[in-house]
């Protein structure tokens, strides 16, 4: 027993070490708190007591307390409650570390303390925290996978929603966001009369107009409405036309296709002309909104948000549409920053994104290879040679380079094409180390099967450098190859390039749209071998649910649960069948977890109880309905 207990305190410290936080073992080096574990001893003698680990976290106390056996998790009183009985208090890790939170509540200084009562080892386990207050009071909070949302950059976050259920800065941001983004959309219809698609063209022009009051080449303050000799719409635009030209996008035909989009601005009368109720063009009142509102956000933030590409998706669904009727299904942030994880992006990879939409995926991956840049030289080439984009549709390919122009990507390495008509071997030839993609869909079919969402995949597969890796997020369907030209592509791809796995998610990413979607992971060039194992990985639950009037959102589980999924992905530590499959594949088998699971746990003797009880209610609801035929042997025989 004492091996098995070692064993669990080696995984639990390491999951200490993981999330960062550093906690002493059986004792303390704090003097308040070694002091009053004099005193802490589960018997109730008054002698020394220690947890397992014991710690602080910015003002935060915690303390952990595990058992090896996963049935001594926790043992309640007739009430319901946890026991504090002396000997359930020794004998079960909850209830032991509740002993110890209260104890540490009543004799330190410390006024918010969070105990874990943790069971069981690395594959199969319980991880439950508890609040617990200087008053002895205490509440269960949700059970997690890890420590991620405990450490000093994510505990005041995690406090905030868990114990004082209050809204964090982010989410009061993204509702203040979401609200202007409402508010703008109403102006647009109201005082411009403009269509879905030409209003992001409208904000991400005068955006780009803005940058030039930077370099007094712009001011709101010259937008007076003016019709005989320079219109508002006349002096953005050329402001727009500068800020292209300082931003060396190039060539000049490319910088003047994006121009062209922005025509719209200097040519629609109704938003030239000075409005009685605005006292003021609507291209003023427009561009002072977002001056406030949006063009410092964009400016000073260091975060991955595609904040263009967020106002696009909620000007369609403001209008009542999802996006698909104009060609783009807006990837979420969290799960463009999931991309960047799980391919493990670094400073010196080339990343690829053929549909790149608002550029999301190009954003994303700029933020993360920016962090580990260590020179200035480094950055300005991440920024200048290492993110390469496709975009078939023109509005969206001027939204996508404006955004990042707008986020210090001076050269915009967009190309305003098919990507499909692209030749793979030419492309290989940009040294693209990484391929992310979130293609088109449902425009597939058997008179156009280039446009499956599994023909896109193989496509960018071909395109990018033998050992490259490449994700893409798609709907599940692509995965079971229900036609026979998708098979065959699926076949294709397992001659030519090496699945490493299938992340299946909640069915709310694309909140809105409908679609069921994965993400599916690769190595370019390399043939898939027959006997690798794939991961096939149950992602449903991944800590996100929708918010009426906001769409999905982020809860505190979402850390937890996506940094449980990074150390499953990354082999650093098991995880049981229900969540992830390893296996090997073929190309006719549906590349999804739910293909390859199978239950392989052994019901425990609680488990046959529940069913036992189960069964006897369901017999006396019957007898007491008056069916009780149901039960007699010769009443069954027809």
């Amino acid at each position: 027993m004492a091996k098995k207990e070692a064993k669990t305190d080696l995984w639990v410290h390491g999951l200490l070490q993981e999330a960062g936080i550093e906690l002493d073992p059986q004792g303390s080096t704090i003097l308040e708190i070694n002091n009053a574990l004099k005193t802490a001893s589960k018997n109730g003698t008054g002698r020394v007591g220690f947890p397992e680990y014991v710690g602080v976290v910015k003002d935060f106390l915690l303390v952990i307390e595990n058992k090896a056996d996963l049935s001594k998790h926790v043992k309640l009183n007739m009430d319901g409650a946890i026991s504090l009985e002396v000997k359930d208090v020794k004998d079960f890790a909850i209830n032991g570390a509740l002993f110890y939170g209260q104890h540490l509540a009543k004799n330190t200084s410390y006024k918010k303390i969070i105990a874990f009562g943790i069971s069981g080892d690395e594959k199969k386990h319980r991880i439950s925290p508890i609040y617990i207050d200087e008053t002895n009071y205490y509440r269960e909070l949700t059970e997690l996978e890890s420590f991620i949302t405990f450490n000093k950059d994510n505990i005041e976050e995690y406090y905030t929603r868990e114990v004082l259920n209050e809204a964090t800065d982010s989410e009061k941001e993204l509702a203040e966001i979401l609200k202007d983004a409402s508010d703008l959309h109403e102006d647009l219809r109201n005082y411009g009369n403009l269509k879905d698609i030409d209003k992001p063209l409208v904000v991400s022009g005068i955006l780009l107009a803005l940058r030039e009051s930077e370099h007094r080449n712009f001011s709101i303050d010259d937008l007076a409405g003016d019709q005989e000799i320079t219109t508002d719409g006349e002096k953005i635009y050329k402001a727009i036309e500068s800020n292209l030209r300082r931003s060396n996008v190039s060539p000049d035909v490319k910088r003047d296709k994006i121009l062209s989009q922005f025509a719209i601005i200097k040519d629609t009368q109704i938003l030239n002309e000075v409005n009685i109720g605005l006292n003021k063009t609507p291209l003023k009142h427009f561009t002072q909104f977002l001056q406030e509102k949006i063009y410092k956000s964009i400016k000073y933030t260091n975060s991955s948000e595609d904040f263009l590409g967020r106002f696009y998706g909620e000007f369609m669904s403001y209008s009542g549409g999802d996006g698909q009727t104009l060609g783009i299904v807006l990837t979420p942030k969290h799960i463009t920053d999931l991309f960047c994880e799980l391919v493990d992006i670094n400073q010196d990879d080339i990343v690829l994104d053929p549909c790149a939409g608002t550029a999301g995926f190009l954003i994303a991956a700029m933020h993360h290879m920016l962090i580990q840049a260590e020179t200035e030289a480094k950055k300005k080439s991440i920024k200048q040679k290492q993110l390469l984009g496709f975009e078939l549709q023109p509005y969206m390919f001027t939204i996508a380079t404006t955004n990042m122009i707008l986020r210090g990507d001076g050269k915009s390495n967009l190309v305003n094409h098919n990507f499909l008509n692209e030749s793979a071997s030419k492309l290989q030839l940009s040294g693209a180390t990484v391929g992310m993609m979130n293609p088109p869909y449902s425009q597939g079919s058997k008179k156009n099967p280039d446009l499956y969402e599994i023909s896109f995949t193989e496509h960018l597969l071909n395109s990018l450098l033998p050992g490259a890796r490449a994700v893409v997020i798609i709907p599940q369907s692509s995965m079971t190859g229900k036609t026979k030209e998708e098979l065959a592509v699926k076949n294709n791809i397992l001659k030519n390039h090496t699945l490493e796995g299938v992340i299946t998610l909640n069915k709310d990413t694309f909140y809105g749209v409908g679609t069921m979607p994965c993400i599916a992971l690769f190595t370019a060039g390399e043939a898939h071998p027959t006997e690798k194992k794939c991961k096939f990985v149950d992602f449903r639950e991944d800590g996100f649910k929708v918010s009426p009037h906001i769409g999905l959102i982020e809860t505190e589980q979402a850390k937890d649960k996506k940094q449980h999924l990074l150390d499953v992905w990354f082999d650093r530590l098991d995880a049981e069948t229900k969540f992830c499959v390893e296996t090997t594949v073929e190309s006719g088998d549906e590349w999804l977890h739910s293909f390859y699971y199978f239950n392989d746990e052994i019901p425990d003797e609680s488990e046959f109880q529940k069913s036992i009880n189960d069964y006897l209610t369901f017999e006396f609801s019957m007898l007491m309905q008056n069916k009780q035929d149901l039960f007699n042997e010769s009443g069954s025989k027809s």
